[in-house]
């Protein structure tokens, strides 16, 4: 048995290298809208059905960290998260240590059911991998 159980996907977290391009694809072509701006960290947050799509610009705060942009040698997936239920985070800090997983601390983070728990974790690959908790009621944007 498992401490982790997966609802679904909350959210993925894209390194883009022009953001008005990206958005007038993601907004105009596939029809999500945009539900949130972080000026402070260059994010914008698109709704696509029950998930989001975070865009990063790679020159940005979040976006630089990871080097070069979306090509043959860069990387544009930041990270992706799973709506974890329930999230009983000693649990799934037991059973991921148990597994030989780091795990990070748990924080309070704004996915796309709103603000709730989560935990990082790497993938064998090195790709970052968050556990996202339920939201606490009335933390989602409305906009």
């Amino acid at each position: 048995m498992t401490a982790v159980t997966i609802r679904g996907l909350d959210h993925l977290v894209l390194r883009v290298a022009d953001l008005q391009r990206s958005l007038a694809f993601y907004c105009g072509v596939l029809g999500c809208r945009e539900e949130r701006r972080l000026p402070e960290f260059g994010l914008v947050q698109l709704r696509a059905g029950n998930s989001l799509i975070d865009l990063v610009p790679v020159e940005s705060v979040l976006g630089k960290p990871l080097g070069a942009g979306p090509g043959a040698s860069g990387r544009n997936l930041d990270h992706f998260a799973l709506q974890i239920a329930p999230f009983d985070a000693a649990a799934i800090r037991t059973h991921l240590e148990r597994n030989g997983i780091e795990v990070g601390d748990v924080n309070q983070r704004y996915g796309a059911e709103g603000t709730g728990p989560s935990i990082y974790i790497k993938d064998p690959d090195g790709n970052t991998v968050e556990l996202k908790g339920p939201a606490i009621p009335g933390t989602r944007s409305s906009s």
